[in-house]
C-alpha cells in the first residue's frame, strides 16, 4: 500500500489543484496500464475524521484524526507488484512524494479459511 501524507492546510490555487489532480490521474492510469493498480482513493480532510478506541470495555469516540502531526494521511493506492523494490519505484512516481511524504507498507497476509 502506498499511503500519501501531505499538509492539508497548505493553500493551493485552483490552477495548482488542477495540475495536481491531472498528475494523480496520470499516475493512476500508469498503474492501471502496468497491471499494478488494485484500488485507491483520496480521503476527506482530517476535520471529518472520528477516532474510536475501547479501553476496559468502554468505548471512547473523539472528533479528529488519531495523530496531530504536520502532515496528514490524505489517500492511498493499493498496488500489486513483484517486490519491495518495485513498490518503491511506484512510490517514487507518486505525485504525493513531491508535495509531502509517501509511506510504502506491505499488506499483511492472512490465512484464508
Amino acid at each position: 500500500m502506498i499511503m500519501i501524507y501531505s499538509d492539508e492546510k497548505r493553500e493551493v490555487s485552483p490552477e495548482e489543484m488542477g495540475s495536481i489532480m491531472a498528475a494523480y490521474g496520470a499516475y493512476r492510469q500508469a498503474l492501471v496500464d502496468a497491471g499494478a493498480f488494485v484500488t485507491g482513493a483520496p480521503l476527506e480532510p482530517t476535520s471529518m475524521a472520528t477516532t474510536l478506541s475501547i479501553r476496559d470495555g468502554q468505548r471512547s469516540v473523539q472528533d479528529g484524526p488519531y495523530a496531530d502531526t504536520k502532515e496528514q494521511f490524505g489517500g492511498f493506492f493499493m498496488i500489486e507488484c513483484a517486490d519491495a523494490d518495485a513498490a518503491l519505484e511506484w512510490a517514487a512516481r507518486c505525485p504525493g512524494a513531491h508535495r509531502g511524504v509517501v509511506e510504502v507498507r506491505p499488506v499483511m497476509s492472512t490465512p484464508t479459511a
